[in-house]
């Protein structure tokens, strides 16, 4: 309501209040002597809210008009309080109106800066972001640099594209960044290659340096992979389960993204493939299954990729052999689910880890533990104590070593009933 509208109802009741008490006069001056004591109890009801009586008043008519008349102005007063208080609420209700869906903004923009900030495991906590150095060029190139590194992995570098404000504001020339950046990233590369080979304090900086420069080379597949290889190297250290469970979470990611980049590249295929087995440990009978199905997918294409790695031939066995051992409802659940469950048999398994084996004697003591366990399951029992015997001279070095030693230990027992 605007303060006309407000005036003109002010003046209105000013004229209605007037009226009134003409008529109050009029009125008592035609009824009868006897009745003019009524008046009084009249006012006295038509002013109880201002819980004041009239009874005291002066009996004389003046008196009485001059009494209603400043009660009439006490009354205005109050109403135009109100008019005034009514207009202040009214502008508030507008003001509110007006800052609601600034407010909204704001909150939604808040809730998402939050959903941004990712929960992280204690070494992530620990490990402080730092700028990425200054790059020492700007053009926009695409090029690739492959070399054998010492950790016996093929090395390769794309550029991302679009460059960088301060890659744009450089001087040097297109052949000079490309060189640079590549012997940059393969020197880095190799670095965390002999990290990761190294004990698990070096594996746990190859990791600590590895998340420093997530950002500078989030779109290197042959940087990726070996983030997720690192995130594998902490699963395997780690002893607590949501830790273990944080690491292959994010290791699998990373690795995914690796395959998406480049769809060549065996090692991308081979650490996802590894990731979803390290994830089957903590996922239902259903996702179980379908992590299965993608680790030998992926590991099949790795293998076509790179067929001279013995590690690949080991993950291959270890597959057939838990498709062999499946229950009965597993692979119910695998049928439903998927058509067609995955079908192996221990005689495949075995010729997996003797794959690795003859591509490189005394791979590993798992590998030795998995060729007794075969044997053992096709009743070869001299085979299976034969690498049993080879499995015992191999040192327990990783967590993977001892849990295949606790495998070896219980696997003797039976076999020399």
């Amino acid at each position: 309501m605007s303060r006309f509208e407000n005036k003109g109802l002010i003046l209105g009741i000013m004229a209605g209040t007037a009226g009134i008490s003409l008529m109050v006069i009029w009125y008592r001056k035609i009824r009868k002597p006897g009745a003019a004591v009524r008046t009084p109890a009249l006012l006295n009801a038509s002013n109880r809210l201002s819980s004041v009586g009239l009874q005291n008043e002066a009996p004389n008519e003046q008196g009485a008009v001059m009494v209603l008349y400043g009660r009439q102005l006490q009354i205005l007063e109050k109403l135009n309080d109100l008019l005034v208080s009514v207009d202040e609420l009214k502008r508030e209700v507008k003001f509110l109106k007006e800052a609601i869906p600034k407010l909204e903004e704001l909150v939604r923009k808040e809730l998402q800066g939050k959903g941004d900030v990712q929960r992280v495991s204690p070494l992530h906590r620990a490990v402080k972001r730092r700028k990425a150095e200054t790059a020492s060029g700007a053009a926009e190139t695409t090029s690739s640099e492959e070399a054998e590194s010492e950790g016996g992995y093929l090395t390769a570098y794309t550029d991302t594209e679009g460059d960088s404000e301060e890659e744009k504001g450089c001087k040097k020339s297109p052949d000079a960044i490309t060189k640079s950046e590549d012997e940059e990233l393969f020197n880095f590369l190799q670095q965390v290659d002999n990290l990761h080979k190294g004990s698990e304090n070096d594996k746990k900086e190859g990791f600590r340096l590895l998340l420093e420069k997530d950002d500078k080379y989030e779109h290197c597949a042959d940087f990726l992979w070996r983030l997720a290889r690192a995130y594998g190297d902490l699963f395997e250290m780690s002893t607590d389960a949501n830790e273990k469970r944080k690491y292959v979470a994010d290791g699998k990611i990373k690795a995914e993204k690796a395959v998406q980049l480049d769809d060549r590249s065996a090692e991308s295929h081979q650490w996802f493939a590894i990731m979803c087995g390290y994830m089957s440990q903590f996922e239902s009978v259903q996702n179980k299954i379908r992590n299965g199905y993608l680790f030998k997918e992926h590991l099949d294409k790795a293998i076509e990729l790179k067929p001279q790695d013995p590690l690949l031939y080991y993950l291959n066995g270890r597959w057939c052999y838990s498709v062999a051992q499946l229950s009965w409802i597993e692979k119910k659940v695998a049928a439903a689910l998927f058509g067609t469950p995955p079908t192996s048999t221990v005689e495949e398994a075995l010729q997996n880890f003797l794959k690795a084996e003859e591509m490189h004697p005394g791979y590993s003591k798992c590998n030795y533990v998995y060729l007794a366990k075969c044997y053992k399951d096709l009743g070869q029992k001299n085979n299976a104590l034969k690498y049993c015997d080879s499995a015992l001279s191999i040192l327990s070095v990783t967590n993977e070593d001892k849990e295949a030693q606790k495998d070896l230990e219980a696997l003797l027992l039976t076999l020399r009933l």
